[in-house]
């Protein structure tokens, strides 16, 4: 890729384009910024409630993953066929992806697990754009913690991602268990999510 002085740059792809001005843009103190389907967006981070079922997942995941993988918040994450950078609530990926290839994002296809909680922001991408992204890339395990679902709060656990689609492993709403299979072994509290 070649960048020339001023607003123009030679890229050999679309998404190498689109990673350049990525990395470029300039986000608003609060916000993240992200690639849907090749369009730059930018959203607010979600309210105090959001974050506090975040925590509540990470901390159930610390106590089954394997010391060499790491759980991250906000770590951006390339699905380059679909032209997508998509930044998770938590992305659990081995902690060796963070060394190899790009200083700004891993490969999707590294996350053992993603998580996304919605919010008016993002609910519509959580619910399908990410979705298909994820399974193309074959992450084992998409986590959608939904509180804005129609019908109430609810949390689907999709998994086996097959010709880029995922299996519905689990649906419930909030107070249902959710087990998440191996490689993690664990049940989640959801009941927890109601309070945050």
């Amino acid at each position: 890729m070649d960048v020339f002085e001023g607003d123009y740059i030679s890229a050999d792809s679309e998404w190498d384009e689109l990673a350049w001005v990525w990395r470029q843009t300039d986000v608003p103190k609060g916000c993240k910024v992200e690639i849907i389907d090749g369009l730059i967006t930018v959203t607010p981070y979600s309210a105090c409630a959001h974050h506090g079922i975040v925590e509540r997942v990470q901390r159930y995941l610390y106590e089954v993953i394997p010391e060499e993988w790491g759980i991250y918040q906000r770590l951006a994450t390339a699905v380059p066929s679909r032209l997508g950078l998509y930044v998770p609530d938590l992305a659990v990926v081995p902690k060796d992806a963070l060394r190899t290839g790009d200083d700004h994002f891993v490969p999707a296809a590294a996350s053992q697990l993603a998580v996304e909680v919605t919010s008016k922001a993002t609910a519509n991408n959580d619910r399908t754009t990410k979705a298909a992204g994820y399974a193309e890339s074959g992450v084992p395990l998409y986590l959608l913690i939904d509180p804005l679902a129609s019908g109430g709060p609810k949390i689907t656990l999709y998994g086996e991602p097959k010709n880029g689609v995922y299996r519905v492993l689990r649906t419930g709403k909030f107070g249902d268990p959710v087990i998440l299979p191996p490689p993690f072994h664990i049940t989640l509290d959801t009941g927890e999510f109601r309070g945050s």
